[in-house]
């Protein structure tokens, strides 16, 4: 008799045997996909607490891989990710780390290159295909990736807050959530925002033109 594999269970919304170790697990992947600005040239993975256990047996080294060749979740390339890294000449490896006791128990960290561009975040799975992306870059996020997002690095200039969220109000967008941090005073700060509704091109372009404003990231939709 074949043997199965956890990949075998084919659904109408994620592939593999749970969603915090296939669907939740692809959604972080294409978030950092989205923070990159392309699908990487490489990739290093750190799994943590439970998932450094259990990622090879449940399948979530093929669904990071497959969320950073930015897969849908419900994609069947999924279980085949790796031989289809290759073919997109994605060089990836993973790490394990099992007993970080400040961090969720399904942690991945991600360091990505693509060129001369780099990122790292952080993402939790919490169950149900939902995510927490609680960190970008070295500043404190906590983002869910489930509404439009806009993530701004910006010079620590007075005012910046109430600037920015004037002219996100003028595109008649209610902020949801909005996370703050900085690397010091007067240093790099980082602003990011969840939204209920998105942003217009003129807006985002605007904002990029700032000679304060270092770095703009917009994401609308991670499922789409």
């Amino acid at each position: 008799m074949e043997k199965s594999s956890v990949f075998d269970m084919i659904g109408p919304v994620m592939i593999g045997p749970s969603s915090s170790h296939t669907a939740g697990v692809v959604r972080i992947a294409r978030v950092g996909v989205r923070l990159l600005g392309g699908i990487p040239d490489e990739a290093e993975v750190i799994f943590y607490n439970s998932f450094a256990r259990t990622y090879e047996g449940h399948g979530s080294d093929r669904a990071i891989v497959a969320g950073l060749l930015d897969y849908k979740t419900d994609d069947k390339r999924i279980k085949t990710s790796f031989d289809e890294a290759k073919k997109a000449g994605l060089k990836f490896s993973f790490k394990s780390v099992g007993n970080a006791s400040t961090k969720h128990p399904n942690t991945i960290h991600l360091k990505l290159k693509k060129g001369n561009q780099s990122v790292t975040m952080e993402g939790e799975s919490r169950g149900g295909g939902v995510v927490k992306i609680v960190e970008v870059n070295g500043f404190t996020a906590g983002f869910s990736a489930n509404l439009h997002t806009i993530i701004i690095e910006a010079d620590d200039v007075p005012g910046s807050i109430t600037f920015i969220t004037s002219v996100i109000a003028h595109d008649d967008c209610n902020i949801a959530t909005m996370t703050v941090s900085r690397k010091g005073k007067h240093d790099l700060a980082c602003q990011i925002l969840e939204m209920d509704s998105g942003l217009n091109d003129i807006t985002l372009e605007y904002l990029r033109n700032l000679k304060w404003i270092k770095n703009v990231i917009y994401i609308p939709d991670i499922d789409k």
